[in-house]
C-alpha cells in the first residue's frame, strides 16, 4: 500500500473513531443510556438501561445512527437484498436506511392480523432473497433470532444483522451458533471507556456495570435451541479420537487428538522458564504426562538451535508436540520471516504456532506458506484469560470465519470456551489453575472441570500451577488427572 492510501486509511478511521465517540456522548446527552438501578424485564436489576426510543425524537440522531447501522454493515462486507428491523424501535432506522440506499424494505409484525392477509411479514417477499436485520441493542439475541425465524418461514436468508448496541453478554455468541453474525456499531465496553474518559460516569460506576455484563450472560455451551443445539450434541459426543477420525480433521490436529486418547491426557503445560537447561529438564519430567509442551523461545536467556533439536527429540521420546506460543501479529510478509527464518527459525521443530487475527488473513496466509508444507498447523487467538480483553463476541465471530477460511493450515483456537460446532477444530484454554481467581496483574484463572466439561473446551493449559509448584511432576499429574476426569465426565453426560 502507498504511503498516500495508507494516510488515507489512517483518517478515514480516525473520521470513525471521532463519528462513535461523539455518537456515545450524544446518546448520553439524550437520555438513551442511563445509569442507577432499574429492573429489568427479567427481574433482574441493572446498573444501566438502554431507552434508544427516545432517539425517534432527535431527527439528526436518528439519521446519524441509521447511517452508522449501514455503514457498519458496509464495512464488514456483507451482502443483502432487502432489510428488515426487529419491532419497534428499529423499524425507523430500517425505514431510513431503505429510503436513503434504495433497499427493499420488510416489516415484521409481532403478532398476525386475524383478517386480510394475516400476515407476519409485510412487504414483497422474494423467497431467496437475503434479508439483513436491523436491531437497536441486543442482549441474548433473542430478538433477532426470533425475527431471522420468521422471515426463514417465508423463504428468505438470514447471514447478518447489525445492531446499535452489543450489551456483549451472549447474544452474538448465540446468533453466531445459529449461523447469523452480529454486526455492532458500538459494544458496551466501547461506550463505557469513551463516557469514562469524557468524564460523564466514574470509575465504581463502570466496574458497576463490568461486573454486571460478566456475572448475567446469557449463553452458554449446550444452551442451543433446535437444529444448532442438536448437530452440537452430536459433536460433542465424539471422543478425541473419534474426531482424530474425522476425513475433515487437520492431519495435525488428528495426530493431537489420537495423542491425547492415548495417553489419557488433554494437559498442555506452560514451560515458562528462563533458561534452556530448565526448559529440557522439564520437557523430559513432564513429557510422559502431557499432549503439548508450550514454549515461549523468546524469553529464554541461552537459546541456540540445539535447544530446537533436543525438543523435537524429547517430543518424540515421550509423544508430545511443541506449541511456540510466539502469537503472531504483523502483515503476511513480515510473518513468513520471523517463522522460518531469524534466531528461532521456528518452523523448524514447533509443530504448533498461535496468531492473532487482527492484521487479518494475512498473518495466516503468511505463516501457511512455512508451515503447510512441513506439516505444522496453525491455533488462532481468539480469546484470552486476561482482564479487560478487547477480543468482544464480535471479534470472536470473525476469528471463527477466518479458520473456516484456512482449514488446511488453521485447526483449532486459544479460546476460554469452545466456540465452534465443529468437531474438527481443536480448543485449547490458558488460564487454567486448580482455584479459579487471578492475580495481581490482571490474569485470570478457570478450574479444570470448568474448562473442560462446564465450557466445552478441549485441552487445559497450565502455567504457574505446575512450573511455580515445588513438586512439579506432582501437580502435573493432579491437573493431568483432573482435566481428563472432567472429560470422561462431559462424554458421560452427552451420552
Amino acid at each position: 500500500m502507498s504511503s498516500a492510501a495508507q494516510r488515507s486509511v489512517c483518517v478515514c478511521a480516525c473520521r470513525m473513531e471521532a463519528a462513535l465517540r461523539a455518537l456515545v456522548l450524544q446518546l448520553y446527552d439524550v437520555q438513551a443510556v442511563k445509569f442507577g438501578q432499574f429492573k429489568l424485564k427479567s427481574g433482574l436489576t441493572s446498573p444501566v438501561y438502554f431507552d434508544l426510543r427516545v432517539i425517534i425524537s432527535h431527527p439528526e440522531l436518528l439519521r446519524q445512527v441509521s447511517s452508522l447501522l449501514y455503514q457498519c454493515a458496509e464495512d464488514a462486507g456483507v451482502r443483502f437484498d432487502c432489510v428488515c428491523g426487529v419491532p419497534y424501535t428499529a423499524l425507523p432506522l430500517a425505514t431510513i436506511i431503505c429510503s436513503t440506499k434504495n433497499y427493499p424494505m420488510l416489516i415484521r409484525r409481532k403478532e398476525a392480523k386475524d383478517y386480510g392477509t394475516k400476515r407476519l411479514i409485510e412487504g414483497n417477499i422474494r423467497p431467496g432473497d437475503v434479508c439483513l436485520i436491523v436491531e437497536d441493542v441486543v442482549t441474548s439475541g433473542g430478538s433477532v433470532l426470533e425475527t431471522a425465524q420468521v422471515l426463514q418461514a417465508e423463504g428468505l436468508k438470514v447471514t447478518d444483522a447489525v445492531v446499535l448496541l452489543d450489551r456483549e453478554q451472549g447474544g452474538g455468541a448465540k446468533l453466531a451458533a445459529e449461523g447469523i453474525s452480529l454486526h455492532p456499531v458500538i459494544s458496551i465496553s466501547t461506550l463505557l471507556s469513551v463516557l469514562l474518559s469524557a468524564g460523564r460516569i466514574d470509575q465504581a460506576t463502570c466496574s458497576s456495570v463490568e461486573s454486571f455484563v460478566q456475572e448475567n450472560q446469557t449463553f452458554k455451551a449446550g444452551q442451543e435451541n433446535g437444529s444448532t443445539a442438536l448437530k452440537k450434541k452430536k459433536c460433542e459426543e465424539l471422543s478425541y479420537g473419534a474426531r482424530a477420525a474425522l476425513s475433515g480433521a487437520h492431519p495435525l490436529a488428528a495426530r493431537l487428538l489420537r495423542l491425547m486418547e492415548q495417553k489419557s491426557s488433554n494437559l498442555c503445560v506452560s514451560a515458562d522458564v528462563t533458561s534452556a537447561a530448565e526448559l529440557l529438564e522439564l520437557a523430559d519430567l513432564l513429557g510422559p504426562l502431557v499432549c503439548a509442551l508450550k514454549t515461549h523461545v523468546d524469553i529464554l536467556q541461552d537459546f541456540s538451535p540445539e535447544v530446537g533439536v533436543r525438543l523435537q527429540e524429547l517430543a518424540e521420546k515421550h509423544n508430545f508436540l511443541i506449541f511456540e506460543d510466539r502469537k503472531f501479529a504483523d502483515i503476511g510478509n513480515t510473518v513468513k520471516h520471523q517463522y522460518e527464518g531469524g534466531v528461532y527459525q521456528i518452523s523448524s521443530w514447533a509443530h504448533i504456532v498461535n496468531a492473532h487475527a487482527v492484521p487479518g488473513p494475512g498473518v495466516v496466509e503468511g505463516l501457511r506458506a512455512v508451515g503447510q508444507s512441513l506439516g505444522r498447523g496453525c491455533l488462532l487467538i481468539a480469546q484470552m484469560s486476561s482482564q479487560g480483553s478487547l477480543a468482544t463476541a464480535e471479534y470472536t465471530q470473525a476469528v471463527v470465519k477466518m479458520a473456516e477460511g484456512y482449514p488446511d493450515f488453521v485447526f483449532g483456537f486459544i479460546s476460554g470456551s469452545k466456540i465452534s460446532s465443529k468437531p474438527e477444530f481443536v480448543h485449547m484454554t490458558p488460564g487454567v489453575q486448580m482455584q479459579s481467581g487471578g492475580d495481581g496483574l490482571g490474569q485470570q484463572y478457570t478450574s479444570p472441570d470448568e474448562v473442560i466439561r462446564s465450557k466445552g473446551s478441549d485441552i487445559i493449559i497450565v502455567g504457574r500451577g505446575i512450573v511455580a509448584s515445588a513438586d512439579r511432576l506432582k501437580a502435573a499429574e493432579e491437573y493431568r488427572k483432573a482435566g481428563w476426569e472432567a472429560y470422561l465426565s462431559r462424554l458421560s453426560a452427552s451420552s
